[in-house]
């Protein structure tokens, strides 16, 4: 039997079981196999064939984030992309109109959001079909995703659902936070469970789950510990590692082929936005300030932050663009950003705006900046530099790299004298 009959019976079994407390413990090892058998599945497709590498779809990460355009073929995601980049595609009115990634940038409240628009998956992307494969891993790779749907043709297909499905079969979570879960393998010791909240979703025994789940995935040694309520999906996930959590925001396109009553009902959708891109309902141009572009810099958790000197007034025109989902929104990720050597020579930052209980505030390196902070950080003086512990090394580094590039210029200097 191969792994996708194993898979469609597994599935076939949990349809027929009644969810209650006592098929619980049942029910979570079907999903430990079933999430087990798609995992196998992946890196079986993955790893063999004669497919070659996929063209156009190692693109270059650019901008301050990334945004993946996903949806069903002939649902306006490349006229989507020109209305937010300006960036030419082509489109027409048949399916599968784009056949590789590509990318665009978008501009909006000083920061350049990398857009990419990917070809149309269809439903069993997630085994391969329709280049699905190569889709959805740029979707892993982008800090968050548009599903872009027709609004005429979701009410009947369930689109949504179905993209959704796909998405979550190879391991991406949508508007999901990771468990508050620590799970860590050992060499010996056995399985050691402990939790710091009643679990009341994980059945009567959620030790004796938990030590069967991983018994599939082969571990008999690990410390589990949970911190808040959790489900069986959710400790599948844990234990499987390999999970992406993703922000998600949909976008309902051609609104003006349906009723009002349904464009409604759709707007009443969670983390989701009506709209037209041919009649400019909700959507704008490049340059333009529209509802969409505000809901996919609310999703992305972008931040500017306005850099100042001492003495001087503040930059308002290029802020730096910081990103919760990157690397945060701290004094240290600023500092990250525009250098790594302001970060060792840091002594105190002065923050001016939302986030400042007075004005200025002296912080330090973990406080959390808000949008349109004024920041000036200050650098160690040069005594305090020498009370540095690895004052000495650092001096050295600096010394030896000063020698070492004077003596390489005088090496090519005396190899071009000798011919």
């Amino acid at each position: 039997m191969g792994v996708m009959e194993k898979i469609k019976e597994i599935e076939a079994e949990m349809a027929r079981t009644q969810k209650n407390k006592a098929t619980n413990y049942h029910l979570g090892t079907l999903k430990a196999k079933l999430a087990k058998l798609r995992n196998e599945l992946l890196i079986e497709q993955g790893g063999g064939g004669g497919g070659g590498p996929s063209e156009g779809f190692d693109v270059a990460r650019l901008g301050d984030a990334r945004v993946a355009l996903i949806g069903f073929p002939s649902v306006g995601k490349s006229t989507l992309q020109c209305s937010l980049t300006g960036t030419e595609s082509e489109a027409a009115a048949y399916e599968f109109t784009t056949l590789t990634c590509i990318p665009g940038t978008m501009h909006y409240k000083g920061s350049k959001v990398q857009v990419l628009d990917l070809p149309g998956i269809i439903e069993g992307a997630a085994h391969g079909k329709g280049r699905g494969r190569e889709v959805i891993a740029c979707a892993r790779n982008a800090d968050a995703i548009l599903i872009v749907l027709d609004a005429g043709k979701e009410g009947l297909n369930r689109h949504r659902e179905i993209l959704e499905n796909e998405l979550e079969t190879v391991g991406i979570r949508l508007n999901e936070t990771p468990p508050d879960v620590t799970f860590k393998k050992k060499a010996t010791g056995g399985v050691r469970f402990a939790s710091t909240v009643p679990l009341t979703k994980l059945g009567p025994e959620p030790e004796k789950l938990a030590t069967q789940i991983m018994r599939e995935y082969r571990i008999t040694s690990a410390d589990l510990l949970a911190r808040e309520d959790i489900t069986v999906d959710q400790l599948v996930d844990v234990i499987v590692g390999n999970r992406v959590y993703k922000p998600c925001c949909y976008f309902y396109n051609k609104i003006d082929t349906i009723t009002i009553e349904e464009v409604d009902q759709l707007a009443r959708m969670p983390h989701s936005l009506v709209g037209s891109v041919a009649k400019k309902y909700n959507v704008g141009g490049p340059l333009e300030d529209d509802p969409l572009k505000a809901m996919i810099w609310k999703y992305l958790g972008l931040t500017r932050i306005y850099t100042k000197r001492k003495g001087q007034q503040p930059d308002l025109a290029e802020p730096v663009v910081l990103s919760a989902i990157r690397k945060g929104t701290t004094v240290r990720s600023l500092c990250h950003n525009v250098s790594t050597q302001m970060l060792r020579d840091f002594n105190f930052a002065l923050v001016w705006g939302k986030s400042a209980k007075h004005s200025p505030q002296r912080c330090g390196v973990n406080h959390e900046l808000a949008d349109e902070d004024v920041v000036q950080i200050v650098t160690k003086t040069n005594a305090q530099q020498r009370q540095d512990k690895n004052y000495q090394a650092m001096v050295q580094g600096f010394s030896d790299k000063y020698h070492k590039k004077k003596f390489d210029a005088k090496k090519k200097k005396q190899g071009k004298l000798r011919r």
